[in-house]
C-alpha cells in the first residue's frame, strides 16, 4: 500500500527561517518540508545555501513531527549534505531531474545510510513511455525498490519543455501535462510507486487549487507540492476523507462482508474494492476524516448490478 504523504512545502535553503521550520517552531503543522537548493537557489546564492543548510541540519532537534527533505542540486551537493553534521536527522533527498541513467548513482550514495528518495521526472525522458518503463524497472530492483519512498511530478520543468506556462483558467489535468500525467500513474502505480502531484504556482486562485487537488486524488496522487504556508491546509483538507468513504472502506475491509454489496447507492466490491479501501483508512488516520452525515445502511447485492 503507498504511503499518504499530503502537502509538502518547498522552502528555499537560503530562507532567513529555515531554522524554525526546520525545527518545528514556525509552521508547526508542516508534515512534509523539502529544503530546496535546486531551482529556488539561483547559482549564486548556492555558497550561502549550502552554509545555511549546514547550520540547520547542525542544530535542529532530532526528533520532529515533519518529515524533513533536501531537494539536492545535483550529485556533488548531495554527498555534501550527507557530509554534513546532522545529515542523519533528514528523512532522505528529493532527486532533480530523475532518469534511468542518473538515479543509480544517486542511490549508491545513500546506501550506508537510511535515507529515502523521492525522484522528481521533470525531463523529456517523461514523455517517452519506453524511458518510463526501463525507469521503473530500475527502481524496482534489490536495494533501489526500498529507497523510493515517492515519484514527484515536475510540472513546471515539463511544461517548460513544451514551451508552455499553467493557464490560470484551468487545472493542470487541462493541459497537455494531463495525459502525460494518466500515462505515468499507469506505468507506476500499478506495480507499487506512489506519485505526488505538481506545484499550484498561483497564490490567489483557491477554487482552481482546490479543483485540482480533487483532481490529484482522482489520479491517485499520495501529495501535492506547497509553495507557500498558505496552501498546505488547502491542500490537506481534501486528504481528508467523507464520512461516507471512510463507513465504505470499513465495511469493505471487515471480515464478515458479502463478497458484493451495496451502500449509498454505490456497490462495494471487496474483491477489486480493498486497495482503495485501505488507501483510503490510511488517508483517515493521518489526515482525519469530514462529520458523519445521514447515510443509507449498506445492502447485499446478488449481483453487481
Amino acid at each position: 500500500m503507498v504511503k499518504p504523504i499530503g502537502a509538502s512545502l518547498y522552502v528555499p535553503a537560503t530562507h532567513k527561517h529555515l531554522m524554525e521550520v526546520a525545527s518545528g517552531t514556525r509552521l508547526a503543522h508542516v508534515r512534509s518540508l523539502i529544503m530546496c537548493t535546486e531551482d529556488a537557489v539561483a547559482e549564486r546564492e548556492l555558497s550561502y545555501a549550502m552554509f545555511n543548510l549546514s547550520l540547520v541540519l547542525a542544530h535542529m532537534p532530532a526528533a520532529s513531527t515533519a518529515e524533513r527533505f533536501v531537494r539536492v542540486r545535483n550529485q556533488e551537493v548531495m554527498a555534501r549534505v550527507l557530509a554534513m553534521p546532522g545529515a542523519d536527522k533528514l528523512t532522505g533527498f528529493v532527486i532533480p531531474k530523475a532518469t534511468q541513467y542518473n538515479l543509480a548513482a544517486y542511490c549508491k550514495l545513500v546506501r550506508d545510510t537510511r535515507h529515502v528518495l523521492m525522484p522528481t521526472l521533470e525531463t523529456a525522458e517523461v514523455f517517452d513511455d519506453d524511458e518510463m518503463r526501463a525507469l521503473r524497472r530500475l527502481i524496482e530492483a534489490p536495494g533501489i525498490r526500498e529507497r523510493v519512498l515517492a515519484l514527484r511530478i515536475g510540472g513546471n520543468d515539463l511544461l517548460s519543455l513544451l514551451g508552455l506556462r499553467r493557464p490560470r483558467n484551468m487545472t493542470l489535468y487541462r493541459t497537455p501535462l494531463g495525459p502525460v500525467i494518466a500515462r505515468l500513474v499507469t506505468t507506476f502505480r500499478p506495480h507499487g510507486f506512489a506519485l505526488t502531484a505538481p506545484v499550484f504556482e498561483h497564490l490567489d486562485l483557491p477554487e482552481l487549487l482546490s479543483e485540482e487537488v480533487a483532481e490529484d486524488l482522482a489520479y491517485g496522487m499520495v501529495g501535492k507540492t506547497a509553495i507557500h504556508p498558505s496552501q498546505i491546509a488547502a491542500i490537506e483538507s481534501h486528504y481528508r476523507v467523507s464520512a461516507g468513504d471512510l463507513r465504505a472502506a470499513a465495511a469493505i475491509l471487515h471480515p464478515d462482508s458479502p463478497a458484493v454489496f451495496a451502500m449509498d447507492q454505490s456497490m462495494c466490491e471487496v474483491a477489486t474494492h480493498r486497495a482503495w479501501a485501505e488507501s483510503t483508512l490510511a488517508r483517515s488516520r493521518l489526515f482525519g476524516s469530514h462529520p458523519e452525515q445521514n447515510q443509507l445502511p449498506p445492502t447485499v447485492l446478488n449481483s453487481p448490478h
